[in-house]
């Protein structure tokens, strides 16, 4: 019976959406902005938001937040709306502006006089969405997967991409036929423009971090085929922490950073003050500028360090398995990677060893990977994003 009332209740919801977004009318100043379903404050949207919030008066700006993390969002002097609340509802049929970094909800419908700036939220090693063989998600599989991917990239707008390899990713992966902003990333204008010793300084300090030694991120990505239910996923951790302590823990600590939709609770506590756990940080574009060094394995998140010109170590001990079953690679990863590819923790530790030993150089490889996916980000792609979507509509 709960189950029956429940699901005429969100029937009843999803009609109520559709019709208000038929029928009240929209206001232009007010933006609603998203990052990661509601868990973070960060990213693209993010950057915009800080942007039209120090360069454009007027605006009424709403964060959408999942009711689980609005201690995150508690620290920012921001409106917020609990996400898929009724308050939400009504914002989000009369607002202009949607500024979303992944997909809403496939029944949501877009109205039609509102915008949808989707930003994404990465530079695409692995294979997405329509250029998937397979699908290994929960709740899934991979022809009602494409459907909806399809489905819900059909109400964008506008699509930033970082650079034209990504351009011409997505409008073949999402069949995308609108309009792309080919500017960078927003949320990478940080890494540009606060690079300095004294920002750097100040992170570590409001992360109560040790200020004698260097920083490891460790941030790998989720395995589509390892879960506990839908949007929830396991991950376990490879590397040997005892081992990377044992080796480096006199000059080095690690912030360990995972993916939004793993869904673990560590104990770390047999490794307090060299392991840090980072996750629920708010943003990971703090941790890239106090890291001295990233390790990772197949996340995005080594397309946006490269803009720092540090060194990137790839931890890749299931390489085979995510290449050929899982997911496969846009390009040659095993030759063009802007760093060494290890299996082992060992391997890892003898890579920072010898950096240590003999200092950090960008090898050919690294410095042509820095070329072909970095070259537009330049501090200003939040400028040309905004310029494209809200100036020229004001």
């Amino acid at each position: 019976m709960k189950q029956l009332v429940v699901r005429i209740l969100f029937k009843m919801y999803k009609l109520t959406f559709a019709f208000f977004g038929t029928v009240l009318p929209k206001n232009d100043k007010l933006i609603i902005f998203e990052s990661f379903l509601g868990k973070q404050y960060s990213d693209n949207p993010r950057a915009i938001y800080e942007y039209i919030h120090k360069y454009h008066e007027g605006y009424t700006m709403y964060w959408s937040v999942d009711k689980n993390y609005r201690h995150i969002f508690a620290n920012h002097n921001i409106l917020q709306v609990k996400r898929l609340s009724i308050k939400w509802l009504f914002l989000m049929t009369s607002a202009k502006y949607w500024v979303y970094n992944s997909r809403l909800p496939v029944w949501v419908p877009k109205p039609k006089k509102t915008v949808y700036l989707q930003t994404w939220h990465g530079t695409p090693l692995k294979r997405l969405a329509l250029d998937m063989d397979e699908v290994h998600m929960a709740g899934s599989d991979t022809e009602v997967y494409k459907k909806a991917f399809i489905k819900s990239a059909s109400k964008w707008d506008y699509l930033i991409s970082p650079n034209h390899y990504s351009t011409e990713i997505f409008r073949r992966a999402f069949h995308f036929n609108k309009k792309m902003i080919e500017s960078g990333y927003p949320r990478n204008d940080f890494l540009v423009n606060a690079n300095n010793a004294k920002t750097i300084a100040e992170i570590k300090k409001r992360c109560n971090l040790p200020t004698d030694k260097k920083v490891i991120l460790y941030s790998p990505t989720w395995r589509d085929n390892q879960y506990y239910g839908v949007g929830k996923y396991k991950l376990d951790i490879e590397m040997d922490l005892a081992m990377m302590q044992k080796e480096l823990g006199k000059d080095y600590i690690i912030l360990l950073r995972l993916h939004y939709l793993v869904a673990e609770n560590l104990d770390l506590s047999a490794y307090d003050g060299f392991v840090y756990d980072m996750t629920f940080h708010e943003d990971i574009r703090d941790l890239y500028l106090i890291a001295d060094m990233l390790v990772t394995d197949y996340s995005s998140v080594f397309f946006d360090f490269a803009i720092l010109r540090r060194p990137i170590i790839f931890f890749v001990y299931d390489l085979e398995e995510y290449r050929d079953k899982l997911r496969g690679f846009y390009f040659d990863f095993e030759q063009k990677a802007p760093g060494p590819l290890v299996k082992t923790t060992g391997g890892i530790v003898d890579v920072v060893k010898n950096i240590e030993q003999n200092g950090y150089t960008p090898s050919e490889i690294a410095k042509a990977f820095h070329e072909r996916f970095c070259y537009l980000e330049d501090g200003k792609a939040t400028k040309r994003v905004v310029n494209e979507v809200f100036d020229k509509r004001a």
